[in-house]
């Protein structure tokens, strides 16, 4: 271990030269700076203790705290690597004012072990500037020049070499060029100095780019004592809910997406969301989603020493019009969509499927498993049983095998039955078949319809002695051997493509 009086500093590469990229009190009442080549701190202090820099770990623990911000603002965005931004505008109120939310932000922040500084101002230019360059204050808005004016010219986020080219005209703070005709600043200096200027004095409007995307709903409830219970988090989710269901209903939304925030004591932020198969209003219905993934997140919910403060947010929202209430004995349909919910939120929603039609005569093409709360009905099964009717085709098993297998089979030629076939070693005597069912190909809109694997096929329906029903197909034509025809040259042969029950 470092001994406590050691001056500590950070060091990384910079180009070509190991420097300084941060140093603590110690060091600094030392002469020590960022910026400065390690070799020449190592050669002024030899007794510093030097620790390279991890530019990864830095950025994820500033991603930590962010998020931990969010108990202040959704509006929170990283300023550089070591700085965040954070739009409190319309949210001091909660906290009793500015002066009083500054003061729990700090409070917090030191508890943790941080040295911070904190201004706010009008604009994000003219807090970055008071932060890192002034005194850190609130500062009303309209005072921009009052705070920028003194500062240096690297106060307005400024590259390194147009703040160089500056002082070398003897422009070093940010009042030598206020007041400078703006013409041959821009021609010598480029337009971005200008631009930090105006934005930083709020002449022109730099927007705020969050982290995260900002929710259309949000309810949040913040606790006098931490809570730690399962059952009192839930109870949490259905009030906040509640809350959330009048502003939808008045806007006629549902909820799709749905994230719960818990904010813990000790700083940490757990996050858990939940998806929904048609939008949703009713609180018990959102509060039945949290109970299946709290179960299923079990141990890495853990709440510490407790939640203070807890968010429920739409992430997501459709139009969900009223529905009229039916008095008749139908089946209610929303319970098969409650019980996709419940999956969904328990197994995770890329494991709960739902099979959709496609436009495809080919079995295995005919139809995609795709999550099942991201459709809001059976898409496309109406339309392909009524072509069935139609047609007069005889049902499909419900399964298929993953890939059609072959077999070998005996049959009359060219467009006869099996009449006996082999099928995983095993011998099977066909005593009835139905069919055949031709398929084809569509050549001018499936790709690689003409290949080997995508010859016409007869299906049929056949049962052996034993009474098991199979569906199996020739695969290719007798007649393209005899019209010489090149590309399907190969002689039919057999597949076993699924079974019945």
């Amino acid at each position: 271990m470092r001994e406590v009086s050691a001056p500590l500093v950070i060091h990384g590469k910079r180009g070509n030269a190991d420097v300084l990229t941060a140093v603590d009190e110690t060091a600094e009442r030392l002469g020590l700076h960022a910026g400065l080549a390690l070799a020449q701190a190592r050669a002024m202090h030899p007794a510093i203790d030097a620790i390279a820099e991890d530019a990864a770990a830095d950025a994820a623990l500033l991603d930590n705290i962010a998020d931990w911000c969010l108990r202040y603002t959704p509006l929170t965005a990283c300023d550089g690597a070591n700085g965040l931004l954070l739009d409190i505008g319309g949210c001091a109120h909660l906290y009793g004012g500015e002066e009083k939310l500054v003061a729990d932000l700090g409070r917090r922040i030191a508890r943790a072990g941080f040295a911070y500084r904190v201004a706010i101002a009008g604009t994000i230019g003219a807090a970055h500037a008071a932060a890192r360059f002034g005194e850190p204050a609130a500062y009303a808005a309209g005072n921009e020049r009052d705070i920028l004016y003194p500062l240096p010219l690297a106060a307005l986020r400024l590259e390194p070499a147009i703040v160089a080219s500056l002082a070398r005209v003897g422009l070093k703070r940010v009042g030598d060029i206020a007041d400078l005709p703006r013409s041959p600043l821009t021609a010598r200096f480029g337009q971005s100095l200008l631009r930090q200027l105006d934005r930083a004095l709020g002449q022109e409007h730099e927007p705020l780019n969050p982290r995260l995307p900002v929710a259309p709903y949000v309810a949040e409830q913040r606790f006098h004592e931490p809570i730690a219970r399962e059952e009192d988090v839930l109870g949490t989710v259905e009030k906040l809910a509640a809350r959330l269901g009048i502003a939808l209903e008045r806007r006629g939304d549902g909820a799709r997406r749905i994230e719960l925030t818990l904010f813990r004591t000790d700083g940490a932020v757990r996050r858990i969301a939940a998806g929904t198969s048609r939008p949703l209003r009713d609180a018990r219905d959102i509060r039945a989603l949290f109970t299946e993934r709290l179960a299923a997140l079990a141990d890495a919910y853990d709440p510490g020493f407790g939640f203070d403060m807890a968010r429920l947010s739409v992430v997501t929202a459709e139009s969900c019009p009223s529905e009229q209430i039916g008095i008749g004995g139908e089946e209610d349909a929303g319970e098969l969509v409650r019980l996709v919910d419940r999956l969904s939120a328990r197994l995770g929603a890329s494991r709960v499927g739902r099979p959709v039609a496609l436009d495809s005569h080919i079995p295995e093409r005919a139809a995609a498993t795709v999550p099942a709360q991201t459709v809001k009905a059976d898409q496309g099964w109406d339309a392909f049983r009524r072509h069935r009717a139609e047609a007069d085709l005889a049902p499909r098993p419900l399964r298929l095998l993953t890939r059609p297998e072959p077999i070998e089979a005996l049959a009359e030629v060219p467009d006869g039955p099996p009449l006996r076939f082999r099928w995983r070693r095993a011998l099977h005597d066909v005593i009835s078949a139905q069919g055949p069912e031709r398929i084809e190909s569509a050549w001018w809109s499936e790709p690689g319809a003409q290949s080997a694997d995508n010859r016409a096929r007869d299906y049929f329906r056949v049962e052996d002695k034993s009474g098991l029903r199979f569906w199996l197909y020739r695969s290719g034509l007798y007649r393209d051997l005899v019209r010489g025809d090149l590309a399907n040259a190969a002689p039919p042969s057999w597949f076993l493509h699924g079974t019945f029950a």
